[in-house]
C-alpha cells in the first residue's frame, strides 16, 4: 500500500545529480561538446540571468598520474568529461546541478542559504514505520524511470564520434548501479583486447570520496522522488557481526528455502533483476553494459572462501584502521603500505596494515563475506545491501577525517592511478565534482552520523555558531580597534609615568622603600593569566 501511495509522487521529480543528463544526449550536444542546459526558473543556460552559473570550458588538471594506465586517448572516461563535453555549467555560490538548479549538499531553500545537517542512523534504530518506509522506497526506485537522466550504451566510437548518439533509459535505482559499473568497468581496447587495471572508483585515493559523492546523489534523488526532503540512508553497523543480521524478510531479504543462493520469495528484492554482472561478456563483445535484466539478486552469506575472508570485521580492526595517520602511501593503489584508504577498502591488513590483495579485511570483506552480486565489483550496487554497507563505510572515513583533521594538502594532487589525484573530475557524474572537494567533514556536506553526535557539544557549537560568523565578518574592525586601543595605551601611560618622575625626582629617604636588600635575592615572580 505504501510503494502504491507513492507512486503519485513521479510526478514531482526535480533534476538531480547522475550520469548523461537526458537534455545533452542529442547530437547538436555532443558535436559541440556542450552541455549547458537552461534552468527553468528564468530559462536561461545555467541560471544565468538570475547569477545561478554561466556556461564555461571545463578546467581539466594536468597534473601527472600514476604509471598503472598506461595509455593515452584509448578511454572515454580519460580526463572526464572532455570525450563527451568540454563546456559545462559552472555554478556559482551555493547553487548546484547540470543547469545551477539545485543547492549544493548541506544547503537548502530559495536561494541555498539555508545550512543543514541531516542525521544518518542505525537501521536497527528505526521504528518498524521507518524501516518500511525505506524498503519502499528503495522498490520505489526500482520502479521509476530517471526523468532527467539516461545512460550511453556505447562508447564515443561507436556513436561516430557523436553523429549517432547511443543512450537508453533506465530507473533510479539502476541508473545508480550503472554508475558503479561504469566507473569500475575494464577499457576497452579493441578486438577482445582489455586493460582490467583500471578503476575510476577504487583501488586508489578516490575511493572515499567517490562513494561519498554517490550516497550523497543517491540519497538526494530519493528525496525527489518520494518528496522526502528528510530522508537519510541508514547504516549498518557490522563490527564484531557473527553474521548477516540484515540479511532476513524483515529488513534486506531473507535466503531462499530451497535454493541459498537466492532471495526469499517474501522479500520484495526477490523480484529485482540486476544489471551489468556480465563482464567477460562485455569485454568479449566490446560492447557497454545496456541495463538490460540479467537474473535475480544472488545472495549466499557466509558461505565464502574462508581463506580469503574467515570473518567479518571486528570493532579492533575499525580502531588500528583510524590509528593510521597516513591516508595514501607509496603507489596509492592496492599495494600501499600502512594508508588509512588502503586498509579501510579492504587491500592491506587490518591488523598490520601491509598490503595482502590475497586477503579482504573490513570493506571487502563485507563484500566478498555476502557470497553473490555483491561480491563482483562491477555489479555489486545491484544488492540494496550496498547502500547500507557504504554508508557505514563512510562513516569510519568521517571518523578518521575528525580525529587527523587533516589538510585538504593531504589528498594526494599527483602521480594517484588515474582519475584519483585530487583535481580530476570523478567518472561519470554530471555535474562535476573533483576528489578534493569531497575531502572534509560530512557535517560540511550536510550530514552527520547518530553514533557519531555528541550532543551537549554540538547544542553548544550551534549556539556559537552565528555569532562566529558575526565576528568573522567584523574581525578586521575588532584587530584595527584591538591595535588603535593599544598605541592609545602606550602614550597614555608614557605621559603618566613622565609626570610621576618630574614631580617624585627627590632625594631617596622619601623613596618607598619596595624590598629590603636583604631579601631581594629570594623573591619569586607569579604570574597570573
Amino acid at each position: 500500500m505504501l510503494l502504491f501511495a507513492l507512486g503519485f509522487l513521479l510526478v514531482i521529480l526535480q533534476p538531480s545529480a547522475g550520469q548523461f543528463p537526458r537534455v545533452c544526449a542529442n547530437v547538436q550536444s555532443l558535436l559541440s561538446k556542450e552541455c549547458c542546459p537552461p534552468w527553468d526558473g528564468d530559462g536561461s543556460p545555467c541560471g544565468e540571468l538570475s547569477s545561478r552559473g554561466s556556461c564555461q570550458n571545463i578546467l581539466l588538471s594536468q597534473a601527472p598520474l600514476g604509471p598503472q594506465f598506461p595509455f593515452s586517448g584509448v578511454d572515454d572516461r580519460e580526463d572526464w568529461p572532455s570525450v563527451f563535453y568540454n563546456r559545462t555549467c559552472r555554478c556559482e555560490g551555493n547553487f548546484m546541478g547540470f543547469n545551477c538548479g539545485e543547492c549544493k549538499f548541506g544547503f537548502s531553500g530559495l536561494n541555498c542559504t539555508e545550512r543543514q545537517v541531516k542525521t544518518r542512523r542505525n537501521i536497527f534504530q528505526l521504528t518498524a514505520s521507518e524501516k518500511n518506509k525505506f524498503l519502499a522506497y528503495l522498490n520505489l526506485a526500482k520502479n521509476i524511470p530517471s526523468q532527467d537522466y539516461v545512460i550511453a550504451t556505447g562508447t564515443y566510437a561507436q556513436m561516430n564520434n557523436g553523429s549517432n548518439p547511443m543512450f537508453r533509459d533506465i530507473n533510479v535505482y539502476d541508473l545508480f548501479v550503472w554508475m558503479h559499473y561504469y566507473a569500475s568497468r575494464d577499457t576497452l581496447l579493441g578486438g577482445s583486447n582489455v586493460w582490467r587495471d583500471i578503476d575510476f572508483a577504487h583501488e586508489a585515493p578516490g575511493f572515499l570520496p567517490w562513494h561519498r559523492v554517490f550516497l550523497l546523489m543517491w540519497e538526494r534523488q530519493i528525496q525527489r522522488i518520494t518528496g522526502d526532503e528528510n530522508f537519510t540512508i541508514p547504516y549498518w553497523d557490522w563490527r564484531d557481526a557473527e553474521d548477516c543480521e540484515v540479511c532476513n524478510d524483515e529488513y534486506m531479504g531473507g535466503r531462499h528455502p530451497t535454493n541459498p543462493n537466492l532471495l526469499s520469495p517474501a522479500s520484495i528484492f526477490s523480484s529485482w533483476q540486476v544489471i551489468c554482472t556480465r563482464s567477460e561478456e562485455y569485454n568479449s563483445q566490446q560492447a557497454l553494459c545496456s541495463a538490460t535484466g540479467e537474473g535475480p539478486i544472488r545472495r549466499n552469506p557466509g558461505n565464502n572462501d574462508k581463506s580469503r575472508t574467515p570473518r567479518l570485521p571486528s570493532s579492533a580492526d575499525v580502531e588500528f584502521c583510524l590509528s593510521l595517520t597516513q591516508y595514501e602511501s607509496g603507489p596509492m593503489d592496492k599495494m600501499a603500505n600502512y594508508s588509512f584508504r588502503n586498509t579501510l577498502e579492504g587491500f592491506a591488513d587490518p591488523q598490520t596494515a601491509i598490503s595482502n590483495p590475497a586477503q579482504s579485511g573490513l570493506h571487502n570483506a563485507l563484500h566478498i563475506y555476502m557470497n553473490g552480486s555483491m561480491s563482483q565489483v562491477q555489479g555489486s550496487a545491484n544488492d540494496p545491501i550496498f547502500v547500507l554497507h557504504h554508508a557505514f563505510v563512510d562513516s569510519i572515513f568521517e571518523r578518521w577525517l575528525r580525529r587527523h583533521r587533516p589538510m585538504l594538502e593531504v589528498y594526494p594532487a599527483a602521480n594517484a592511478p588515474i582519475g584519483h589525484n585530487r583535481e580530476n573530475y570523478m567518472v561519470p557524474f554530471i555535474p562535476l565534482y573533483r576528489n578534493g572537494e569531497f575531502f572534509k567533514s560530512s557535517r560540511e556536506l550536510g550530514y552527520d552520523y547518530e553514533y557519531l553526535q555528541e550532543p551537549a557539544l554540538q547544542s553548544f557549537q550551534d549556539f556559537l555558531t552565528p555569532y562566529l560568523q558575526e565576528a568573522r565578518q567584523i574581525w578586521a574592525w575588532l584587530v584595527g580597534a584591538a591595535v588603535f586601543g593599544g598605541i592609545v595605551t602606550a602614550v597614555l601611560t608614557g605621559l603618566v609615568r613622565a609626570c610621576r618622575k618630574k614631580k617624585g625626582g627627590t632625594s631617596s629617604e622619601i623613596q618607598p622603600l619596595l624590598i629590603e636588600s636583604e631579601d631581594y635575592n629570594n623573591i619569586s615572580y607569579q604570574s597570573n593569566f
